[in-house]
């Protein structure tokens, strides 16, 4: 038995209707499953962790809709030891790119049900638990708002989730002012001045498709880190450009660590964004989780 759970309100509606192609193709190939539908992402835990509580042998479970609401139900899929199933539907997808899972809902869906699953990591921090990636600084406040414009709408309806990330960073360096930062990686500790931020990832992409850490697997047992600092505003707008293809690596500007316990301290207070979801303001204090979680996967 598979557990499917809708966010009927991610990318602008497009989780319900996403829904309606996977229940057709459900039903003509007699897979026996449930469903529950959910409008936030804080709901879907509680209504996923009631379900599996039932006497059944569930095989995985499947969330139709954005990273967001995967975020929500990781604590209960790892306290239930069952496989999570993603079946995209949100903006940014970073989830399904970083495990190779196709955009089209249906060949989501033949992942799943072919049976192959892969063991992830996870970054565990006192604000939860994340999948993909913790942004910490400018990048984690482009997300923030991002998640709260207009022009995130705008794209969803119009099929380009990553052109509102675009226009996110044009938003928020007009004002977001960089500041110092201490980071201790496996106990050596360094120092950052100018630190626009940091970001803790588990897969090679966020943010809808950039590249932040190239060499990220999300099974191996460490974490990926990459510290951007002492840059101009000009030099970061020219930056994003290349995080698209991971060419950012070779900039002097761009520092890259790994490990399996890390703190973060910046001078001044700063948001996290954990799968996109907020986590806290710091000081971040995070550990991975080897093998923490089963993914469908290729």
């Amino acid at each position: 038995m598979y557990l499917f759970v809708v966010n009927k309100r991610s990318g602008n509606g497009h989780g319900y209707r996403t829904w309606l192609k996977i229940k057709t193709a459900l039903d003509s190939k007699a897979v026996r499953y449930r469903h529950l539908f959910t409008e936030s992402a804080g709901q879907a835990a509680k209504l996923i962790a009631a379900t599996l509580s039932e006497p059944e042998n569930w095989q995985g479970v499947a969330v139709i809709g954005g990273d967001g609401t995967i975020h929500s139900v990781l604590p209960v899929l790892k306290e239930f030891n069952v496989p999570l199933a993603v079946i995209p539907a949100g903006s940014g997808n970073d989830t399904a790119r970083g495990f190779g899972i196709p955009h089209d809902p249906l060949s989501a869906l033949d992942i799943m049900l072919a049976g192959q699953t892969k063991a992830a990591d996870l970054i565990a921090t006192s604000g939860g638990l994340t999948l993909t990636a913790l942004a910490i600084g400018f990048d984690a406040q482009v997300a923030e708002n991002v998640n709260a414009s207009l022009y995130k709408k705008i794209c969803n309806f119009f099929r380009v989730g990553r052109a509102a990330y675009i226009v996110g960073v044009l938003h928020t360096l007009l004002t977001f002012k960089p500041c110092s930062v201490t980071v201790t990686c496996d106990g050596v500790t360094s120092t950052y001045p100018n630190a626009w931020l940091t970001a803790i990832s588990n897969v090679k992409s966020y943010g809808g498709g950039l590249h932040i850490c190239p060499e990220a697997h999300p099974g191996d047992g460490e974490l990926d880190i990459c510290i951007v600092h002492g840059c101009s505003r000009l030099q970061l707008l020219r930056l994003f450009p290349t995080v698209m293809s991971g060419k950012h690596v070779h900039l002097p500007f761009v520092k890259f660590m790994r490990g399996k316990e890390i703190s973060i301290h910046f001078d001044q207070q700063r948001l996290a964004l954990g799968d996109g979801e907020n986590m806290s303001t710091g000081p971040f204090d995070i550990l991975v989780e080897p093998n923490a979680l089963q993914v469908y996967a290729v």
